[in-house]
């Protein structure tokens, strides 16, 4: 919330799957897939942390369809996660999305709108 990592946006999911942003290389993928690192083709590095404490799952109700290293383009599937297991748990689903290298670059824009679909404008990263 302090956006120590960098200027970031919340994301309440009401589908389960997180798909990637832009065309990336995936930096980073957690074994229990509830975060994901991605360095976009402009240089922009993501972080996406599927709900708040999530790793206490142990990777339970994720599952990963990439691996460190992959190629990835825009819109496609990254993690599938099972929102009602992990309310169950007694966990939030937010979303933080946080371009972690925020202060090299001049600014990050975030959308106005409230809701969003898959493939709607999320950030343009301005260098």
């Amino acid at each position: 919330a302090s956006g120590a990592m960098g200027k970031a946006v919340a994301i309440n999911p009401t589908e389960g799957v997180v798909y990637a942003p832009a065309n990336a290389t995936v930096t980073t993928i957690f074994p229990t897939g509830h975060a994901i690192g991605l360095t976009t083709d402009s240089g922009s590095e993501i972080l996406i942390h599927i709900g708040l404490d999530t790793v206490e799952l142990n990777g339970e109700g994720f599952e990963k369809f990439v691996e460190t290293d992959d190629v990835v383009e825009a819109g496609q599937k990254l993690v599938s996660f099972d929102i009602d297991f992990i309310e169950e748990k007694g966990f939030s689903v937010q979303t933080p999305v946080v371009v972690t290298n925020s202060n090299d670059l001049e600014d990050v824009l975030f959308t106005n709108e409230t809701s969003i679909e898959q493939g709607d404008y999320l950030f343009t990263a301005v260098k």
